[in-house]
C-alpha cells in the first residue's frame, strides 16, 4: 500500500476537500505525486489557486501528521485509501468519496450493502420493524449499513447481529469518540463481525455538521436506503435524497399517519420510494444477487408466537398491535374488568410479548 503519510498529509492541507482531493488524484494518481508536482502543474487543476498551490508545496505541519499516524497505530484501527481493494466499491463511484477511511474491523467486499436508517426518537413499532427488516436482510446475505445513532440505527445493527450477520456503522465522529456513549459495547460487537468506520480523524467530536457528510457515505456505499421512521426534517431524508441522486434505490416503511415520526417516510412514498412491508420487498429489487433462498418474509403481525398462553392471555394478545393502546380502550374492546386485564398484561410483559409505555399504554414487542 502506498505511503499513508502522504494520504493523511494532503487531507491536512486547508482548502483540500474531498472533491478537490479526488480531482488531484485523477490528475496525479497518488498524493505523493501531488506533493512532487510543480506550482504550474498544480494550478492547472480546477479548484487550485496560487495560494492553495503554495500551501500544498509547503506541506502540512509534519508534527500533526506524525501524531495522527502514531494514534492510528496505538488504537489498533487502520486506514484504507481509495487505492486499496478493500475500499467500498460503490462509494468510489460517488463524486466526492472520502480519500481514506478509518476502520475498526473488516469491511468485507461491500458489494451487497443495504442502509437502514431512521429516527433517533423511534417508536416501538419503528424499532421492531428496523430489527426485523435488518435481521431478514442480513440472513440472506446483505450487509446492513447504518449510523449507530439511537433509535432506528441501533435497532438496525442489533437486528443484523441477532442472526450473526455483517453490519457496518458509519460514525459522525472519530473512532476514538463513540457517540452516543451508551453504544460503545455495540461498537465492539459490530467491529467483531463487521466494521465501524469514519472519515474523520480519531479525536473528532460528533459535531452537528459532520452528520450530513456521514450520511453521504451511508448512501454512497449502499445499493439502496431503507427509511423506517423519520420526521419531516431529518438526516434520514438527507441520506435518502443522496441515494436517489446517486441512482440508488430508495425504500420507505409506512407508519401511523398521526405520528410525527412517520411524516418523512410518507413523504418519500409520495415521491416514489418503494413501500416496504417485509424484507422481501427489498430483496426482489436485486434479483441479480446470489442470495440464500431461505428468506424469512417476517414481520407478519397476524402470526403470533406461541408461549403457552391462557385463553384470556391469547384474547388480549391478539387484540394488541405494535402501536400502543391505552388500557381503558383494551378494557372497552374486550369487555373485560380493568383489574383482571392488568393482571393479564403483566403476565404478557413477563413472557416478553408485551411492553408498557408511560400512561398505561401497551403494545406488542
Amino acid at each position: 500500500m502506498q505511503n499513508l503519510r502522504h494520504w493523511v498529509a494532503l487531507k491536512y492541507i486547508p482548502g483540500v476537500g474531498d472533491y478537490l482531493y479526488k480531482n488531484l488524484l485523477d490528475r496525479f494518481e497518488t498524493p505523493e505525486k501531488v506533493f512532487q508536482a510543480s506550482k504550474q502543474e498544480l494550478t492547472a487543476v480546477d479548484g487550485v489557486s496560487d495560494g492553495l498551490a503554495n500551501d500544498i508545496l509547503s506541506g502540512p505541519p509534519a508534527a500533526a501528521v506524525s501524531k495522527e499516524l502514531a494514534r492510528i497505530q496505538k488504537t489498533g484501527c487502520r486506514i484504507i485509501t481509495l487505492a486499496d481493494n478493500e475500499y467500498p466499491p460503490l462509494l468510489k463511484e460517488t463524486p466526492d468519496p472520502p480519500p481514506y477511511l478509518y476502520v475498526r474491523g473488516q469491511l468485507g467486499s461491500c458489494t451487497q450493502c443495504i442502509a437502514v436508517v431512521g429516527s433517533r426518537k423511534a417508536t416501538r413499532y419503528g424499532i421492531s420493524m428496523a430489527r426485523q427488516l435488518s435481521s431478514d436482510l442480513a440472513d440472506v446475505g446483505f450487509t446492513v449499513v447504518s449510523g449507530m445513532a439511537r433509535g432506528i440505527d441501533t435497532a438496525a445493527h442489533e437486528g443484523s447481529l441477532s442472526v450473526k450477520g455483517e453490519t457496518i456503522a458509519v460514525l459522525g465522529s472519530g473512532l476514538s469518540i463513540i457517540y452516543p456513549h451508551e453504544n460503545r459495547p455495540l461498537a465492539d460487537r459490530i467491529s467483531a463481525s463487521g466494521a465501524v468506520i469514519s472519515e474523520f480523524s480519531l479525536d473528532e467530536p460528533p459535531n452537528a455538521y459532520n452528520f450530513p457528510k456521514r450520511n453521504r457515505i451511508i448512501a454512497g456505499m449502499s445499493l439502496g436506503v431503507v427509511v423506517v421512521e423519520a420526521a419531516s426534517r431529518s438526516g434520514s431524508l438527507i441520506t435518502a435524497r443522496l441515494a436517489g441522486e446517486q441512482g440508488r434505490e430508495v425504500f420507505a416503511v409506512p407508519g401511523n399517519i398521526n405520528s410525527k415520526t412517520s411524516t418523512g417516510a410518507h413523504s418519500l412514498l409520495k415521491q416514489g420510494a418503494k413501500l416496504v412491508d417485509t424484507a422481501q420487498d427489498i430483496i426482489e429489487e436485486f434479483p441479480y444477487l446470489f442470495l440464500k433462498s431461505d428468506v424469512n418474509h417476517g414481520n407478519d403481525h397476524s402470526v403470533k408466537p406461541v408461549k403457552d398462553l391462557t385463553a384470556d392471555e391469547n384474547r388480549v394478545y391478539e387484540l394488541l398491535e405494535p402501536y400502543p393502546v391505552h388500557i381503558d380502550e383494551l378494557s372497552r374492546r374486550l369487555e373485560m374488568d380493568i383489574g383482571h386485564l392488568s393482571g393479564i398484561l403483566m403476565s404478557l410483559e413477563i413472557k416478553g410479548l408485551v411492553a408498557q409505555s408511560p400512561g398505561k399504554y401497551f403494545a406488542t414487542v
